[in-house]
């Protein structure tokens, strides 16, 4: 399972397309993601999309179809899985909103109907 922050606008381009891509996939080759974890999750969300709004979060499953590798972070010891192509809208199985809090700080959304 992974997780990653979008602007929704993305993934309504997502859906129109058929397959999300990333910036990153192109520019390094994959894409970012998150495990499914408070730590983790929030510890990406607060550094990189701290006060931002209309955000969603993808939770995807085991159905992608390219390959994820899950790599250091510089030499922190911690690992993320990156994902080595497009991500197919099947292996998506919850869309989320993903607002911040009045102090702009986020806080991980329900994750029942995931399957988690």
């Amino acid at each position: 399972m992974f997780a990653h922050i979008i602007p929704s606008a993305a993934w309504m381009e997502a859906l129109a397309a058929g397959v999300y891509l990333a910036p990153s996939l192109e520019a390094q080759g994959f894409i970012h993601c998150s495990e499914i974890s408070a730590e983790q999750l929030l510890a990406v969300a607060n550094h990189l999309y701290a006060g931002q709004s209309g955000l969603v979060l993808l939770i995807g499953a085991e159905r992608l179809e390219a390959a994820v590798r899950y790599e250091e972070f510089e030499t922190s010891g911690e690992f993320f899985p990156h994902v080595y192509g497009p991500i197919n809208l099947s292996a998506v199985v919850q869309v989320l909103p993903f607002p911040p809090q009045p102090d702009g700080t986020f806080q991980l959304p329900d994750l029942s109907g995931s399957g988690l």
